[in-house]
């Protein structure tokens, strides 16, 4: 079983930063997978970000250019940095890892920004 706890959300006005954090109870080392996805009030869960074979980074349209998706393998920890966020950012923020054997999530939390 693996423990994935997630940090960093809060509120924050439009045009601020948030570092999401998500530390792993094991190596991430061999973990395929990584992603961040939110899920807003009434709307479908969506990937965010997501770091896959490695170093390879993939965004969503909407996080492009403000959002970066980097792991530290040292201290299991997988982030999330977003900038110039936007109201629209609302959502409780959840990370994704998948070890091939089995994909885990946390538990999730919430970034609200103010306008």
């Amino acid at each position: 079983q693996v423990q994935l706890v997630e940090s960093g959300g809060g509120l924050v006005q439009a045009g601020g930063s948030l570092r999401l954090s998500c530390a792993a109870s094991r190596s991430i080392f061999s973990g395929n997978f990584m992603g961040w996805y939110r899920q807003a009030p009434g709307k479908q869960r969506e990937l965010v970000a997501a770091i896959v074979s490695g170093d390879t980074t993939n965004y969503a349209d909407s996080a492009k250019g403000r959002f970066t998706i980097s792991r530290d393998n040292a201290k299991n920890t997988v982030y999330l940095q977003m900038n110039s966020l936007k109201p629209e950012d609302t959502a409780v923020y959840f990370c994704n890892i998948d070890f091939g054997w089995r994909s885990y999530w946390g538990q999730g939390t919430q970034v609200t920004v103010s306008s």
